[in-house]
């Protein structure tokens, strides 16, 4: 029972070479099977004689002799193999769509499970069994289902393809090896195979690259995208500001005009409410006398008249003013309006500086970086705080080692971080200073006769000791600086060759360095100015940049 079950399973009777069932099988010495044409051919082609299985090699060639256990296992097999594809050959699958049918089917056609190079045919189970049974045919080249057989084949020759020419890369038959292609570079078509599959690995290695690459790409794009964006947003909310903040000040100046307007009709309205009130209470006098007047002129008593007109006075009326003189003269609104958008005009003008300087600074504290002390450049007086960020001038003179980076005549110091790309932006502490000297060095700078000019290497502006403030440019600038500044913030823009200053606390630019050519890294550079008595002995401070 057990062995009917084991004839059933065809892999048990496969070759690992040919993939087919075996012929004439044979057993190496480690105990593999072969067909024994299979492993002859596989030797002939290697240097070394080892197992294609395990990999054992083998110092000589083994001699090999049909194993009759296993052919003979294989011949009830095949027997096997018949039988039941005679009996089921109904129940062989049918081709589908996509499968290559069976080219010796009538009717109804099967699906095929091999194809002979040497008969041009692709076979179903049934009709494949006599390349499994009969010996003149077991010896044909059997293979995967596969459609244009004839291409397969030499189309000159009309023998099988099993040759690859590697001079003119292409395929040919063995005639054609020996006569066109006799000086050719021939190869077995497994060995081309192997080669161009080698080429396809490399090629695809190639593409799998180029793809990674333009991924990077797309990542990078996207992330340009992204930043973008952030700008984008950041400048729709800075403008966004800016203009909600100059809308507000149109409003309060029209309000103010509405409200200048209204106090003078006011004023105009009162002025005439008074005269009215005064001219009504004289009309009520006047009305009063009238009425006096009339009655006692009715009189006929001739005493009572003459008493009566002597009691009134009518020598003298009622006290009124002259209003001959008075009016009530409209308020003149004439140059109102343009007295109001003239100075709302300089308001905005004011307040647009002032927030575009805002917002200006704002852009560049986007690029702060990171600024600390170079003790190995600093002057040998200078005391250098312990995380270098502050620095002032002390009293003793300190034995340091000469080294080629430092100022030895000077109080100045550079910053440990270069820049040679890109931008980048500090802020320096001055306040309590009353000389002090600022801004960015190149890295070939002479560091013990000091010239400060952009020729020179140094991009800077200072405070003298006699509140002067100045930018060493190609020639002095001196700078009109109120209030004075307490804290300055350094901007530099290697590639647009800016270097602009800023107070801080007021968002006000100080003065721009443009036109700047830079072929050196830059540092950061600090001078702290000398000791008078107790003044200037306020530390220059590095401060950590917040945006606001």
């Amino acid at each position: 029972m057990a062995a009917a079950n084991y004839l059933q399973s065809e892999d048990q009777f496969l070759c690992s070479i040919c993939l087919d069932v075996f012929t004439d099988p044979v057993t190496t010495p480690c105990g593999h099977n072969f067909c024994k044409n299979c492993i002859t051919e596989h030797w002939n082609t290697k240097d070394q004689y080892l197992c294609p299985l395990c990999k054992k090699v083998f110092n000589t060639r083994p001699e090999l002799h049909v194993n009759t256990f296993i052919s003979e296992i294989v011949a009830q097999f095949r027997q096997s193999a018949q039988q039941k594809a005679s009996s089921s050959s109904s129940e062989q699958q049918v081709s589908k769509p996509g499968e290559l049918p069976c080219d010796v089917c009538t009717g109804t056609k099967l699906k095929a499970l091999k194809s002979c190079l040497v008969c041009l045919v692709s076979y179903c189970e049934t009709h494949l069994e006599p390349h499994l049974t009969m010996s003149g045919l077991k010896r044909h080249q059997l293979i995967n289902p596969v459609e244009n057989l004839e291409g397969r084949m030499c189309v000159e020759h009309d023998k099988p393809l099993e040759l690859f020419c590697k001079t003119e890369q292409t395929c040919v038959c063995m005639l054609c090896a020996v006569l066109d292609h006799k000086k050719h570079d021939v190869v077995p078509l497994k060995e081309g195979y192997e080669g161009k599959k080698v080429e396809l690995g490399k090629t695809e290695a190639e593409i799998q690259q180029m793809i990674q690459k333009r991924r990077l790409k797309i990542q990078e794009i996207k992330h340009s995208v992204d930043l973008s964006e952030e700008d984008a947003d950041r400048e729709i909310a800075e403008g966004v500001q800016v203009f909600t903040s100059l809308k507000e000040s149109v409003e309060r100046g029209l309000n103010e005009i509405i409200n200048t307007i209204k106090e003078k009709q006011k004023t105009t309205e009162k002025q005439a409410e008074a005269f009215i009130t005064e001219l009504e209470q004289e009309i009520s006098e006047l009305m009063k006398r009238s009425t006096e007047v009339e009655q006692l002129s009715r009189s006929e008593d001739h005493l009572h008249l003459l008493q009566g007109v002597q009691s009134l006075n009518i020598q003298q009326p009622p006290p009124t003013k002259d209003w001959r003189e008075v009016s009530v003269h409209p308020s003149s609104y004439e140059g109102t309006v343009i007295k109001a958008v003239v100075q709302l005009t300089e308001t905005l003008s004011e307040e647009m500086k002032k927030l575009l300087a805002e917002s200006e600074l704002k852009r560049v504290q986007q690029y702060a970086v990171d600024v600390t002390l170079d003790p190995n450049t600093a002057y040998p007086e200078l005391i250098l705080s312990d995380d270098g960020k502050q620095v002032n001038l002390g009293d003793v003179k300190k034995n340091l080692p000469n080294h080629r980076k430092r100022f030895s005549n000077h109080p100045c110091v550079l910053g440990k971080q270069s820049f040679s790309s890109g931008r980048f932006y500090f802020e320096v502490q001055v306040k309590g200073k009353t000389e002090w000297d600022l801004g960015v060095a190149r890295e070939s700078i002479n560091r013990k006769d000091i010239t400060l000019s952009p020729e020179n290497g140094y991009w800077t502006i200072l405070l003298k000791k006699r509140n002067q403030y100045e930018a060493n440019d190609d020639t002095s600038v001196c700078l009109s600086l109120k209030p004075r500044p307490q804290k300055v913030g350094v901007f530099v823009d290697y590639e647009e060759g800016l270097v602009s200053f800023y107070d801080v606390d007021t968002a006000a630019l100080i003065y721009s360095f443009t036109g700047c050519s830079f072929t050196e890294k830059l540092f950061p550079y600090f001078f702290t100015g000398y000791i008078y008595g107790r003044k200037n002995s306020a530390p220059l401070i590095i401060s950590p940049v917040r945006v606001n």
